[in-house]
């Protein structure tokens, strides 16, 4: 084991306790305030209140994700090299960036850009688009890795992404409900910009409240002091030859497509399909409330079955529930509503230990090399998040034109019976493929099983023992 000039230690301060869940809770919350807004609706916006094709949405989608992808490792590593203050190394990040960040989410949805010449319009769009994305990975990647500094016990951790995965349901569930119930004009199907603009304005407000709460209720216990920088090209030599890496950053990935493309495809199948916003304000909810249902049994899960195994059978519990739904083509709005429920809990028994994964992951490596980069790893995952949410909102943009859909800037146009069908065999086939795919990830490529990483934990709890006791005897 190699350890390039890093000491990792656990402060004292006050137990984990209710604190650090609720106040990281809050932080995924204050980010769906965000990131729900701009996944769910920003591609709709585009399509029905700019005029924006699905084929120049999808060009704005791709490349902007891919800028991001790679802002979250430059800003992961940032983020591990920068100074360690009194509060710690990724609460001051939070505290600064959360302000410029929901400006430009504001920014994206100014309505009155409809009517601006087309040069720009586009530019105000690839404007608003990149530095939103640039931001939210400034306060997206510290906020990722406060969860392995907040406690190094693994019970801890799972309780961590526990909170972490109520608060993602239920800020996803709160913008899904609320934004189709106000966008709309009257009993039309037709979308307001300025309403949308209104209640984006809200949800901006929303997201500080619970960022400031994220910021004074967590505390940063397992500190890293680096007396010198190492190689970015030696730190990512080192993780990728990891198999757990490895295995996460491609499940994830898939799983992150689904989520994205599952998300738009949604929209429309209700928008459009169904011809139903109360249905979709409900369908929008249930693809992330289910979450919040299998929350309580998360931590006993976990402990009893391991969260790969666990996982492996969730995901083949929805890849069954879609292929169902695909092939009754049922014409029934509630009925659909239905499958979907059951489909969303294989995909919530993932999602709701996804970020304890992460920490698995980040323990694994530093159990192996001696270094421990949070930051970094976090960075290294989202960047394969934002690739997915490229490849995601591109594929969902260039489909919407394969399949004929018709743009507007008065609010929605009625399209034809192709175009509606096709959009519900890609909102059922979506979920099959991309469950079926991260179920084989999960069985032969991913390694750390239950057991293994309580092993890992113990031995850093006692590494981390030792530095702080060597420390207070210096």
């Amino acid at each position: 084991m190699e350890n390039r000039g890093q000491r990792t230690v656990t402060i004292k301060a006050h137990a984990f306790d209710w604190h650090d869940k609720i106040g990281y809770m809050f932080g995924d919350i204050g980010n769906n305030f965000s990131f729900s807004v701009v996944n769910s609706f920003l591609m709709i916006f585009y399509t029905n209140v700019y005029g924006l094709t699905g084929a120049e949405t999808a060009i704005v989608f791709l490349l902007a994700r891919f800028v991001d992808a790679i802002t979250d490792v430059v800003v992961g590593r940032l983020v591990d090299n920068s100074k360690l203050h009194k509060r710690g190394r990724f609460i001051p990040w939070m505290q600064r960036m959360q302000y410029p960040l929901l400006i430009f989410l504001v920014l994206l949805f100014v309505p009155i850009v409809k009517d601006w010449p087309m040069g720009a319009k586009m530019a105000w769009v690839w404007v608003t688009y990149l530095a939103w994305g640039i931001l939210y990975s400034t306060v997206n990647i510290p906020y990722g890795s406060l969860a392995s500094a907040i406690s190094s016990d693994p019970d801890d951790k799972t309780s961590l992404s526990t909170w972490r995965s109520i608060g993602s349901a239920l800020g996803g569930s709160i913008v899904s409900y609320i934004i189709p119930l106000f966008i709309y004009v009257g009993a039309t199907q037709k979308i307001s910009g300025m309403r949308f603009w209104m209640v984006v304005i809200a949800c901006a407000i929303l997201g500080w409240f619970c960022y400031e709460m994220t910021i004074h209720l967590t505390t940063e216990r397992v500190q890293t002091e680096k007396s010198e920088k190492v190689a970015l090209s030696a730190i990512l030599r080192s993780m990728f030859t990891d198999r757990s890496l490895l295995g996460l950053v491609i499940t994830d990935l898939i799983l992150v497509v689904n989520q994205n493309l599952s998300g738009t495809m949604l929209t429309y199948v209700y928008n459009d399909y169904f011809r139903n916003s109360t249905a979709m304000s409900l369908a929008l909810v249930v693809n992330t409330a289910t979450v919040i249902l299998l929350a309580p049994f998360s931590h006993y899960i976990a402990t009893h079955f391991g969260r790969r195994n666990s996982s492996i059978v969730g995901l083949s519990w929805s890849f069954i529930v879609y292929l169902v739904l695909f092939i009754i083509r049922t014409s029934n709005p509630w009925v659909y509503l239905a499958f979907l429920f059951c489909g969303s809990l294989g995909f919530a028994v993932f999602n709701l230990q996804v970020w304890a994964f992460i920490t698995d992951v980040i323990d694994n490596i530093e159990v192996k090399s001696g270094d421990r980069e949070d930051g970094i790893v976090y960075g290294v995952n989202s960047f394969a998040r934002k690739v997915a949410q490229a490849i995601g909102g591109g594929f969902g943009g260039f489909l919407l034109t394969y399949v004929g859909y018709k743009s507007s800037t008065t609010g929605g146009a009625i399209q034809s019976a192709h175009t509606v069908n096709a959009l519900y065999s890609a909102a059922t086939l979506i979920p099959v493929v991309c469950a079926a795919l991260a179920v084989l990830l999960l069985l032969f490529i991913y390694p750390l099983t239950g057991k293994l990483v309580e092993q890992n934990g113990q031995i850093l709890a006692q590494r981390h023992a030792q530095n702080a006791a060597e420390e207070a005897n210096n």
